[in-house]
């Protein structure tokens, strides 16, 4: 299996690089680009993000990513707004997402509903994009953003739906829930690890709301001059399909970064693939190409 493959070639390159010693760096509910310039800025240097343990904070949360995604709640289903590529990668993510659990919890993928009976949580779940089609395969959702908006557009959407109704929608966050003793068979967070202010304790809380041999499951971007090129000066100044600031090049992932920050979280990633996206037709497709946008399916430790 491809991700099987590039997995080994990702744990390789870890185990024969210096990565190990880092440097430090820079429906329930509950409450709990502009056009007048279009010159992208310089990639900082790569610094990586810091991975090393470090003191429990009381949130990950970086304020002013919650801020700036907050002040965009409004337009998460409009399939032309700033979450547009969302909507396109979405149908690729649900489909690796549906197939790596059905391995892992041994379900029939023919089945119209292979997650009846898991507790799946969606870790910044934004406008339930994702958190609908999980419920539509039968699983058990909880939906958790720390934008309050987010969560009432999401709650909002989801009532429409008599299979997406019953997805529990609220604004609080993983560390929350970890205080809470909340535990699920798998905890998903796509394109959120970029926008914390901890991604080392972020893991830990994710891993700490998995449990024993459950599934956590983080996408994100690598930190390589192509993700330069594509993610923030092709999609933020030339082609505007994110607001300008949307992503920040230095808080990017490599994947041996983040096998790393998983393994310290005691978690143990199984499976990796990368998401890619062809111009031509505007299609996203499931690749070995981990050099923009990648996913990566780990499993919580039995002790």
């Amino acid at each position: 299996m491809a991700s099987k493959t590039l997995l080994r070639r990702v744990l390789t390159t870890l185990s024969s690089s210096s990565i190990g010693n880092p440097k430090t760096p820079s429906a329930r509910r509950c409450s709990s680009l502009s056009a007048a310039s279009t010159e992208a800025p310089l990639p900082p240097s790569p610094i990586p993000p810091s991975i090393k343990s470090s003191t429990r904070v009381p949130s990950s949360l970086n304020e002013a990513e919650v801020a700036k995604f907050a002040a965009i709640a409004d337009t998460w289903w409009d399939f032309e707004g700033p979450f547009k590529p969302l909507h396109w990668m979405n149908p690729t993510r649900v489909s690796f997402i549906r197939s790596s659990l059905c391995r892992h919890f041994e379900r029939d993928p023919h089945c119209a509903r292979p997650f009846e009976g898991l507790k799946i949580v969606d870790v910044g779940c934004g406008g339930g994009i994702l958190s609908e089609p999980l419920a539509r395969m039968g699983a058990t959702v909880t939906g958790i953003d720390a934008v309050e908006k987010n969560i009432k557009i999401a709650s909002i959407h989801a009532e429409s739906d008599p299979l997406t109704s019953s997805i529990e929608y609220c604004c609080t966050t993983a560390e929350k829930l970890v205080e809470e003793q909340r535990k699920f068979d798998a905890v998903i967070a796509l394109e959120v690890i970029e926008h914390v202010a901890d991604p080392s304790g972020f893991c830990k809380s994710l891993s700490a709301l998995t449990v024993p041999n459950g599934a956590t499951v983080i996408s994100t971007i690598n930190r390589t001059m192509r993700s330069y090129a594509t993610a923030i000066v092709a999609a933020e100044y030339i082609l505007h399909w994110l607001p300008k600031g949307t992503h920040q090049w230095s808080s990017f992932f490599t994947p041996e970064e983040l096998v790393l920050i998983l393994q310290r979280a005691s978690v143990s990633v199984r499976e990796m693939a990368g998401f890619v996206y062809n111009p031509l037709t505007g299609e996203w497709s499931i690749s070995d190409d981990t050099s923009v946008n990648f996913i990566a399916v780990g499993v919580k430790d039995s002790h």
